[in-house]
């Protein structure tokens, strides 16, 4: 009896190990995937080009991200580099963005559901934060000055603000997945497509419906892009 429940514990144990090593994006098991973006096939990422026919465009891109961005509603602008936009990071397992921030705006509180984030900011000073899972729920900030970096753990609510009324601020972020993904937490909940009962949110959120209905009405289309 004692064996088996040694077995038991040793193999739940490396169920545990394996599911860690494969909560991110797998390993290329050749030097490149260029995604074929026309393949009807439908797999965990895309299919591969003929290597034969991939050349040197198929991991570039004229991205410009050295120029200032349109903001949007938040003031904030998330100019993403994924595999959408460059074939070649197809299995990679890594994206990039420029994110621009106006006079007090933020990147709302979101997440990445496939990805850890590092951010530096190139210009600027930015005040930045993530929430730790249930049932700490810890709140984690810093302000991060011109030439500093911060981490944002994957699947974890996070947001940066730049507090600075007259100056904007400039961030570069990179990924840990070819497609990280975002959910940005305020969209989500109150501008889903057909929207959340308000019964529902009113009772998640311990207000009345009334108060539900309002945000629910602040989120027309495009309202915060």
């Amino acid at each position: 009896m004692a064996s088996s429940c040694s077995f038991l514990l040793l193999a739940a144990l490396l169920a545990l190990v394996s599911w860690q090593a494969i909560a991110s994006d797998p390993s290329p098991l050749q030097d490149f995937c260029v995604a074929d973006m026309h393949s009807p096939v439908r797999v965990n990422g895309f299919v591969c080009k003929n290597p034969m026919e991939v050349n040197a465009d198929d991991f570039f891109k004229a991205a410009a991200l050295d120029r200032p961005r349109v903001t949007n509603k938040v003031g904030s602008n998330v100019s993403l580099i994924n595999v959408m936009q460059i074939a070649g990071l197809n299995i990679l397992g890594i994206s990039i963005a420029r994110i621009d921030y106006a006079p007090l705006a933020q990147n709302p509180p979101h997440t990445h559901p496939r990805a850890t984030e590092i951010l530096t900011v190139l210009e600027g000073t930015l005040y930045v934060g993530f929430v730790t899972s249930n049932q700490e729920n810890r709140f984690l900030s810093k302000v991060l000055n011109k030439g500093d970096v911060f981490v944002f753990p994957v699947g974890l609510i996070h947001f940066q603000f730049n507090a600075n009324p007259y100056k904007p601020a400039v961030a570069i972020a990179a990924l840990s997945s070819q497609n990280p993904g975002a959910i940005t937490i305020a969209t989500a909940v109150f501008g889903s497509k057909p929207p959340i009962s308000d019964d529902v949110l009113a009772k998640a959120f311990q207000v009345e419906k009334n108060t539900i209905d309002y945000l629910q009405a602040q989120f027309w289309e495009n309202n915060q892009y």
